[in-house]
């Protein structure tokens, strides 16, 4: 369950282990990446979770990993046999994002970070989320810090289903911050976040970041009016 592989990166995190990768990718992500790909991954998982050292004898660490994932419920672990499997299980959770796409030809893609505690909560949020919107939402993660990327699938010629799109990533920005998260893992604001960049900061960190682009830019010439 995503619950389960949620729990084992809490797990494996909690041992002392430091992968250089821990990602996830949830079930709609993986069929959406098979149907692309053709890459025959299982469809009865309800979450992949992709584990990877870069010491120079990973060996034993990967062990450790599979068997604290198992005792987390893993239905299956499976250790790469040679680098090119590992390369083309890499080379599925890389074509996520691309497969989320073709699901109905347009995305919105949150970034929010959360607990590794509140994983699991994150992931059955996203779902209860896309099932009262009656839309695709796709999950992938790189679970080891918590920081989610759930995807937003939406045809951008169908003006409701833009607006259901636009209110579910809403909601996800709310639920991360509901969770003790952020909304913002690694990919910055933007414009389209503007609005939960103040629900998050507050506005005295408002004030102050706006303090610091005053000192930096005192003539409002660097993206004048983009966010302060």
């Amino acid at each position: 369950s995503a619950a389960a592989a949620c729990d084992a990166v809490c797990r494996i995190m909690e041992a002392g282990h430091t992968p250089s990768l821990l990602e996830l990718m949830d079930r709609t992500t993986l069929r959406a990446v098979n149907e692309m790909t053709k890459m025959g991954l299982p469809e009865t998982t309800e979450a992949l979770l992709l584990a990877a050292f870069d010491t120079p004898d990973p060996a034993p660490q990967l062990r450790a990993v599979g068997e604290l994932c198992a005792a987390a419920g893993a239905s299956e672990v499976v250790p790469a046999e040679d680098a090119a499997e590992s390369e083309l299980l890499l080379n599925g959770r890389r074509a996520a994002l691309t497969a989320l796409e073709a699901v109905k030809g347009t995305t919105m893609i949150d970034d929010v970070c959360v607990p590794r505690s509140r994983l699991a909560d994150m992931l059955e949020g996203t779902a209860e989320i896309a099932e009262r919107y009656g839309l695709t939402i796709g999950v992938c993660a790189h679970a080891g810090d918590g920081n989610t990327h759930p995807t937003v699938c939406f045809d951008a010629t169908d003006e409701e289903e833009c607006r259901r799109a636009r209110r579910s990533f809403d909601e996800i920005m709310e639920l991360g911050l509901k969770l003790g998260g952020t909304i913002t893992g690694e990919h910055g604001v933007g414009v389209l976040k503007k609005d939960w960049l103040a629900q998050e900061l507050g506005e005295v960190g408002l004030d102050l970041h706006r303090a610091i682009k005053t000192a930096f830019d005192p003539n409002g010439i660097l993206n004048p009016g983009k966010v302060f």
